[in-house]
């Protein structure tokens, strides 16, 4: 009798053939629509924008390409550094101060003790809505040294007192809507993470006989943190693109505000006005790099201290 190990190859069993599954296409599919509109309007525009930084329009001879000579001319562009360095001020002084009030707004109307929070997180939050560019008209009324209210209680109280629209205090005036405009938008994000906190953990404080100030300090802020960091990241963010409240108050304060107040307005006037897109498109990309990596630097530190 013949035994497998003495049979022929041919008749010595093959090993099974692995089963080649079909791959799914579903998923892709799904994420098909959004991967398009993805590349469409954000991939495509930034490639587009780089490829821009690399070329020069000349008077002779046309479009050349220069490689990084836009970046190093930008790097050594005095009036890039001076609307850097102004926001750059513009976010550590505004970005603290709008997040701590909107931080008080959102623990007081968490809190029992307000009467009428609906009403007052309503009002607060109210200003967001209100569109950017109506916002600056408003109080560029306000600010009017002949004739907004700054004027009028100019007039009243006989001398200069009020200077919106003056070197030293435009920058603090700009603050000022601004903070306006979005401290109603994060209270809302701590308000919301406040309402997602256990009451368990308030039960047990209050048996401890902890007050309020040591409820805020050892529960309700920590467990902000978390917002805090998001907070932080869009308002860096917002500071580093500030660009509709000087761009509307120029034509109020033009020898204060001027066409590089602020590197989006410098990107602005390069291009629709200067007609050098090239370049205009150089001050956006290092914007964008400088923005991306102060909000990942954020990120980064927020989640080590979170982990903690």
């Amino acid at each position: 009798m013949m035994t497998t190990a003495s049979a022929p190859p041919a008749l010595r069993e093959l090993p099974p053939r692995p089963n080649r599954t079909r791959r799914d296409w579903r998923g892709w599919a799904f994420v098909g629509p959004f991967m398009i509109v993805f590349l469409a309007v954000l991939v495509a525009p930034v490639v587009y924008a780089v490829i821009l930084t690399l070329f020069r329009q000349q008077l002779v001879g046309g479009t050349a390409f220069v490689g990084l000579e836009n970046y190093i001319a930008l790097f050594q562009d005095a009036k890039f550094w001076e609307s850097l360095l102004r926001v750059t001020l513009f976010l550590l002084i505004q970005v603290p101060i709008m997040l701590a009030l909107s931080l008080v707004a959102a623990l007081a109307i968490d809190s029992a003790r307000l009467h009428g929070t609906g009403f007052f997180r309503i009002a607060i939050f109210l200003p967001y809505a209100v569109p950017g560019v109506v916002a600056a008209l408003i109080w560029g009324f306000i600010y009017g040294n002949q004739f907004g209210l700054s004027g009028s209680i100019n007039d009243l109280i006989g001398f200069e007192m009020l200077r919106p629209f003056s070197a030293d205090w435009i920058l603090a005036s700009i603050g000022n809507i601004v903070t306006w405009e979005f401290m109603g938008y994060n209270m809302l994000i701590f308000y919301a993470a406040l309402k997602v906190i256990p009451t368990d953990l308030y039960e047990a404080a209050e048996i401890d006989g902890a007050g309020q100030f040591r409820i805020i300090s050892d529960i309700k802020i920590p467990s902000l943190r978390g917002s805090i960091v998001i907070a932080t990241i869009f308002s860096i963010i917002g500071s580093f693109q500030l660009f509709n409240e000087p761009n509307l108050l120029k034509s109020l304060a033009p020898n204060v505000i001027s066409s590089y107040f602020t590197p989006n307005m410098y990107a602005y006037n390069l291009s629709f006005a200067g007609q050098q897109f090239n370049y205009s498109a150089t001050v956006a990309i290092v914007m964008g790099v400088i923005t991306a990596t102060i909000a990942y630097i954020v990120q980064l530190r927020g989640s080590r201290q979170e982990v903690r």
